[in-house]
């Protein structure tokens, strides 16, 4: 049995809806729809859309924690848990090419609605950047570690924004080469 609820399945729904049309486009009726519910059953769950997009965000939370800890068991050194974040791209490049990044795309439309969960949102990308000099710090680059981290964040939701602009397949795989290229001579200046 999956012990998923009623309440999960709006949170996974809504979600999806928030990545694909934005918060501020989804509506109520959108969200039950997709979970084939009642909106009195809905309201059972959820009063606000605030209350659901409180929701979507420690969803999102918890699953990017859970992407880092697998990350962590796999990669066996920080230049290939590094590669796993870089490599985020291609895997879900269908996705970002048609949406953007979840993160940078519902961070921004928030920043544009000078809506009270902007900061909650914002953790996401604070995740992310202290996993990431973390694994720097553990690769030797510790002085520098937190500038490599926004560096490379920085530069993969530069990239998620013009593959989502452009379309671009061919231009994931090349900025994903290079920004392996790339984390691969920091590695080379701390061994050599």
């Amino acid at each position: 049995m999956s012990g998923k609820t009623t309440r999960d399945d709006i949170v996974a729904a809504a979600d999806e809806l928030f990545y694909k049309k934005g918060f501020e486009h989804t509506s109520f009726s959108q969200i039950a729809e997709a979970v084939r519910i009642s909106r009195g059953n809905f309201y059972y769950h959820f009063k606000t859309k605030d209350e659901i997009l409180e929701a979507v965000i420690a969803r999102r939370l918890a699953k990017t924690r859970d992407l880092l800890a697998q990350w962590e068991e796999d990669g066996e050194t920080p230049e290939a848990r590094i590669r796993s974040f870089i490599h985020i791209l291609i895997v879900n490049r269908a996705d970002i090419k048609r949406y953007g990044c979840p993160v940078g795309s519902l961070c921004t439309e928030l920043a544009k609605l000078n809506h009270v969960a902007q900061a909650d949102a914002n953790k996401l990308f604070t995740l992310f950047r202290t996993w990431l000099r973390r694994q720097f710090t553990l690769l030797g680059r510790k002085a520098d570690a937190d500038l490599l981290a926004m560096h490379l964040l920085a530069r993969s939701q530069g990239v998620s924004t013009l593959a989502n602009a452009f379309h671009g397949d061919k231009f994931i795989r090349r900025e994903v080469e290079e920004m392996c290229g790339w984390l691969s001579d920091r590695a080379q200046e701390v061994a050599g």
